[in-house]
């Protein structure tokens, strides 16, 4: 049972009145909550001293390591949730794909999947797969207390473009060949991913994480028409899976201006954005009864203070009127970032929202 949740009949926990999960559900909150995509990467030299000389696989699959980085930037920044320290990989090592992550290139598929025999080599992800997940959120909601915690999982179609491509593409050619060569083998491919996606958010969330981001982060190379007819259905398949547990469900993409009313479709509570759409038109986008997630340019934080609070009112005035608003960057924290830019913007957020 997650932590979000109880049976009927119990007391909600701690985590269920936190402002990050009330923003999710689009309630009345005592500040605008903040946390940050990639949050516990590269910025922090605590992240890097204890990653010393572990390669970024091997450490997704160490409790203890994974419990330590996921709690860095709450103990640092004072962040209003923690993000699950994992890569979107993780699932697809654990039934035995030949990858790596490999520093400066990103995930390396040894065998790219491009035919219907390759298909067999998706097999179903089990709880044993992945016991280090269930072991190291079972440390962190311990530690964590009131504080939730995220789970995630890459969406279909980006799992997909990494298999197919064998690695990050810029034009994604192998991937919409095979979307439009082939759309029943890309529709197959998108299904067998969609419940290996699935299992691994439960995993996550019978552990006890409060809620779940589903990254889609390569999406936005797509057309809406091709969107809505080889990637939605696989994307709402793995929302409809997590439905039952009643936590929240956050979609986000890169570059997904134009897709932002199907990502919400798809089934998503909350959909993010990134920094290229101020938030009142996403509202308009995607309609009433979902919530957004965004929406500050990660480089801003690489110049003065002063811009980075200027660019933050920006972003607060945008969302004055949203049902629900979890502030963040429009995209991760860059590897480079001074940490101390975030911790002031955190404080900068909670004391200008303060009811």
């Amino acid at each position: 049972m997650s932590a979000n949740l109880r049976p009927t009949g119990q007391q909600p926990t701690a985590t269920y009145e936190s402002a990050f999960l009330k923003a999710c559900r689009r309630e009345p909150v005592p500040h605008t909550p903040v946390w940050f995509m990639r949050q516990a990467g590269r910025s922090l030299p605590e992240y890097l001293k204890v990653r010393e000389g572990i390669p970024m696989l091997e450490s997704c699959m160490m409790p203890e390591l994974v419990a330590e980085i996921t709690m860095q930037p709450v103990r640092r920044h004072h962040v209003d949730a923690a993000i699950y320290f994992s890569d979107i990989v993780v699932p697809l090592k654990a039934i035995g794909i030949d990858l790596d992550i490999k520093p400066g290139v990103g995930p390396v598929v040894e065998q790219p999947i491009r035919s219907r025999a390759d298909l067999a080599r998706l097999r179903d992800l089990t709880p044993e797969d992945v016991w280090y997940v269930t072991e190291a959120i079972g440390l962190l909601t311990a530690e964590l207390g009131s504080t939730p915690l995220i789970g995630f999982a890459g969406a279909p179609f980006t799992l997909a473009s990494y298999l197919v491509e064998g690695g990050p593409s810029k034009n994604h050619e192998h991937t919409k060949a095979l979307m439009y060569g082939d759309p029943q083998l890309w529709a197959d491919l998108l299904d067998r991913l969609a419940e290996i996606t699935s299992a691994f958010l439960k995993v996550q969330i019978e552990a006890g994480a409060s809620a779940v981001q589903l990254f889609d982060s390569w999406v936005g190379a797509l057309a809406p028409a091709d969107y809505r007819r080889s990637v939605m259905p696989a994307s709402s398949k793995v929302f409809k899976a997590v439905e039952e547990y009643g936590v929240p469900r956050i979609h986000f993409g890169v570059g997904t201006g134009e897709l932002l009313g199907l990502m919400g479709e798809a089934g998503a509570d909350v959909v993010g954005v990134d920094w290229r759409v101020p938030l009142d038109e996403a509202a308009r986008r995607v309609g009433p009864g979902k919530a957004l997630q965004g929406n500050i340019d990660p480089a801003v934080l690489f110049s003065t203070p002063e811009a980075v609070e200027a660019k933050a009112r920006e972003v607060l005035d945008a969302a004055a009127d949203l049902e629900g608003h979890v502030f963040n960057l429009g995209h991760g924290v860059p590897p480079t970032t001074d940490p101390d830019s975030l911790t002031r913007l955190v404080e900068y957020v909670h004391t200008q929202t303060a009811r």
